[in-house]
This record gives C-alpha cells, sequence and structure tokens, in this order.
C-alpha cells in the first residue's frame, strides 16, 4: 500500500495537471467561436467558386486546348497527397483520423501500381506518417509560427503545389482534412484538387447560351489557380474549427477524469490514513495493558 505522503504528492500532481486540462479547454473555448464563424463564413465562397467552374467547364468538354488544370495530364500515374493536420497535440484522435485515412488512401494507390508523393500541412501529420512513409513525403509546412491562418498562408502552399504540377511531378492532387461537423464530430475527407472536378449542375436553364468576354479558356487559365488557393483556405478554416474543437471535447473529458481520479486517491488517503491511525491506538493500547 502506498504512503501517506505518496498519496499527497498523487493527489497534487494530479489537481495541477487538472488546472492545465481546465486552462486549455478554457482556451480552445474562447478561440473556437471565431475558428467557426471564419470556415462557415468560407464554405459558400469555396462552393460558389467550383460551380462557377463547373459551368465554364461545360463548353470546353473536348477542347484540346483547356487548361492542363482542369483537363489533367492525360495520365494518372503519379498522385500528390496533401495531408492537412494541425501543429500541436491535446485535440484527441483529431490528427490520428485524418492520417488514417491518409494511410488508406497511400495503401489503395500503391496496391493499384500508382506512385503517391506526400506533402504534410501539419506538424502532427508528418510525424505520424514518416514512421512508414518517410521517403514519399516531400515537403512539410508548419504554422506553429502563426497566430491566425489567413489567406497568404493558403496561397504559399497552392504556389508549392502548383510549381510542383507544371514541373510534371504529379497528374493528381489530393488533400486531405477534416471537415466540421460539431464540437464532437469531424468527418476526415479527401477533396481532389488537380484537376478540378467538373460536378453536373442544374444551374444553366436548358436551350441558353451563354457568351462570355473574354472566352472560357481565357477566364479559367485565370480562375483556376486561384481556385486551388480558395479551395486550401477553405479547407485550413476547416481545420482549426475541427481542432478547437476536438480539443475543447478532449480536454473537458480529461478534466473530467483527473476529477475523479483526485476523488479516489482523496478516498484511498484517507482510507489510509484511517487504517495507520488505527493501528497506532491498538500499538498504544498494547503497550498500556502489557504494563
Amino acid at each position: 500500500m502506498a504512503s501517506l505522503k505518496a498519496l499527497r504528492n498523487r493527489i497534487a500532481s494530479v489537481k495541477a495537471t487538472r488546472k492545465i486540462t481546465k486552462a486549455q479547454q478554457m482556451v480552445a473555448a474562447s478561440k473556437f467561436r471565431r475558428a467557426l464563424d471564419a470556415a462557415v463564413a468560407g464554405r459558400p465562397y469555396a462552393e460558389k467558386m467550383a460551380a462557377v467552374i463547373a459551368s465554364l467547364a461545360g463548353g470546353l468538354k473536348g477542347n484540346p486546348g483547356a487548361p492542363k488544370l482542369l483537363t489533367g495530364t492525360g495520365k494518372d500515374d503519379t498522385h500528390l497527397l496533401i495531408v492537412a493536420t494541425s501543429d500541436r497535440g491535446l485535440c484527441g484522435g483529431f490528427n490520428t483520423n485524418i492520417v488514417r485515412l491518409s494511410k488508406y488512401r497511400i495503401e489503395a494507390l500503391q496496391q493499384d501500381g500508382k506512385k503517391v508523393l506526400i506533402l504534410c500541412v501539419g506538424r502532427k501529420g508528418r510525424d505520424q506518417l514518416k514512421r512508414l512513409y518517410a521517403p514519399l513525403i516531400v515537403d512539410t509546412v508548419e504554422f506553429t509560427a502563426v497566430k491566425r491562418i489567413g489567406f497568404v498562408n493558403a496561397q504559399a502552399i497552392a504556389k508549392r503545389v502548383l510549381a510542383m504540377f507544371d514541373e510534371g511531378a504529379f497528374d493528381v492532387a489530393t488533400i486531405i482534412f477534416s471537415r466540421f461537423k460539431s464540437v464532437i464530430s469531424q468527418v476526415p475527407t479527401a477533396m481532389q484538387l488537380i484537376p478540378a472536378p467538373i460536378e453536373e449542375t442544374a444551374e444553366k436553364t436548358p436551350g441558353t447560351i451563354y457568351e462570355y468576354e473574354p472566352d472560357e479558356q481565357e477566364i479559367l487559365a485565370d480562375l483556376l489557380p486561384r481556385n486551388v488557393s480558395v479551395q486550401i483556405f477553405s479547407v485550413l478554416l476547416e481545420n482549426v474549427a475541427g481542432e478547437f474543437g476536438a480539443k475543447m471535447t478532449a480536454m473537458d473529458g480529461a478534466t473530467r477524469n483527473a476529477g475523479e481520479v483526485i476523488d479516489n486517491l482523496t478516498l484511498l488517503y484517507n482510507r489510509t490514513r484511517q487504517a495507520q491511525i488505527t493501528k497506532e491506538l491498538i500499538e498504544i493500547i498494547s503497550g498500556a495493558e502489557a504494563l
């Protein structure tokens, strides 16, 4: 049985840990609302950008002069996976779930005979993936020194990806992130960036003919690189909101668990102290009777 001093030290240690987890929960809660507002505000812009590109691309079907960001390289041999996680921990399974989906995609692509490259956005994703796929990681982007992620950060990542595409380093680019659903639910998601996915939309009225000035090809040449930045920025906002939501949930659970541990240790301490007092009384009584 542990001594009273050891139990007091353990109780003090768990209380100190509870203070830290409670402080982390409060910090995450204070930042969560702003992050959620930014993520929600960015969704319509990213969705509308994708819809505009889909509308413009409808007039370029089968056109050999269409931008490569729309049509691709004509091959499907090399895939770039952009794995977006956080730079900090203490957020439950947030990063692990993203990495798990990434590993599933990597294994599936390799089984199909594809070459895979990994661009890590966030230190935690790199730390987990490098154990198995270190040779596949081409670069890592960290935001540890960034207080608030802005569009300029997304532009830097997009510039790196577009430069690799222009060099012919890959044929398809997919970004893997966690789409925010609620404080207790973040959904790992894989979204193709290059070539731009074109979904059939019902925005156009049948029989209606649209004329563009300049033409669709010239508009898309300017719009497609910008769309990569917009989609990456939307992903970063989703990740930030999901990270703080997951951290709130994880730290709340850790705080409650610490409280339960403190209660159990306090009960054990009182029982041990009572047993020690009882033992001392018995020794005193036994000694008095012996005299």
